[in-house]
């Protein structure tokens, strides 16, 4: 099976809520100890990544979307990030606040992910408008 098929059938399989902000911090914490575990990040809208992040622009990158769904999901609880395994992820889907749609439940056309952190290598999701303020957040992030 190539990495484009490995990639999709993960994307596509099972996943579980951080429900609440407890268990993203949790999912935090097993993403930080595996911070040298080889993970991609990709923002829809972007070119694919080709090569896996170091551990300082992953743990970067958590304490950044981290601010950001807590300062822009203004619930009590979180709900909006998705791992394949909680205890042992492998791919992560984080969907923006600000374009939620129906990212939980039944529907035709599910909205993607804003970002997706995985040990598969991904490959390129069809994105849907995504917004200036977020290409700008990115490519803050990434000095682009």
């Amino acid at each position: 099976m190539s990495h484009q098929e490995d990639f999709m059938l993960a994307f596509r399989g099972s996943f579980t809520s951080t429900l609440r902000w407890h268990h993203l911090d949790a999912l935090w914490e097993v993403l930080r100890l595996d911070a040298d575990g080889g993970w991609y990040l990709y923002a829809i809208g972007e070119a694919p990544p080709a090569t896996p992040v170091d551990k300082s622009m992953l743990l970067r990158f958590i304490d950044e979307i981290d601010k950001l769904l807590r300062e822009e999901h203004g619930e009590d609880y979180c709900g909006i990030v998705y791992a394949d395994d909680l205890v042992k992820p492998s791919l992560i889907k984080i969907y923006d606040p600000n374009n939620l749609g129906v990212s939980c439940g039944y529907s035709d056309n599910p909205p993607l992910p804003g970002w997706v952190l995985s040990k598969i290598q991904p490959v390129d999701l069809p994105a849907t408008l995504v917004p200036n303020n977020r290409k700008r957040w990115w490519r803050r992030l990434f000095n682009k």
